[in-house]
């Protein structure tokens, strides 16, 4: 089975998220931030892509895999409920099947990792992309986290949890 993988940089730094994803062989980086702007140095949109294209990793930005505005208040409030409400509305307009069906297609045959802010995927619309994914186009699902010192040459077997479910989460 196919896996794809999804990431949050949420309390990381650029050279330790770099290294997570070449320590597991991302090749392909699908952004699906609505807003692919961020106060983190070096995780903006343009500044991402090119440390992306310097480890040989394709970036690929798709907006209309974003939470809209109003999920992401929702779910900054902790109202996770209106936050998959509103996450789900928008993942039935055409823009987001558009992008849902390129992000889909971009990752056969590629070791894909969907990327958004929140280290936490329970909590991020980024897991409900994920999972629609993995029902239409049968990937299997791993979530990943950054982990500290991961650019100082950790090993990819010595950062995988032993259930397999989880890797890298620290």
């Amino acid at each position: 089975m196919r896996q794809l993988h999804t990431i949050g940089y949420e309390g990381s730094v650029i050279s330790d998220f770099l290294a997570t994803l070449n320590a597991l062989g991302i090749n392909l980086l699908i952004d699906v931030r609505d807003v692919p702007i961020s106060r983190k140095k070096g995780f903006s949109k343009a500044r991402l892509s090119a440390h992306l294209a310097d480890v040989g990793i394709e970036y690929m930005h798709l907006k209309g895999l974003g939470d809209p505005k109003a999920g992401r208040l929702a779910a900054r409030a902790g109202r996770y409920d209106e936050f998959r409400h509103v996450f789900g509305a928008h993942m039935l307009t055409d823009t987001a099947r558009e992008h849902l069906a390129i992000a889909m297609e971009s990752a056969r045959g590629r070791n894909a990792c969907l990327l958004c802010f929140e280290r936490d995927h329970t909590h991020c619309h980024r897991s409900i992309v994920a999972k629609e994914m993995a029902t239409l186009a049968g990937f299997e699902l791993q979530h990943l986290g950054v982990r500290m010192g991961a650019h100082s040459g950790l090993k990819p077997e010595r950062m995988r949890q032993p259930s397999g479910a989880l890797a890298l989460v620290g």
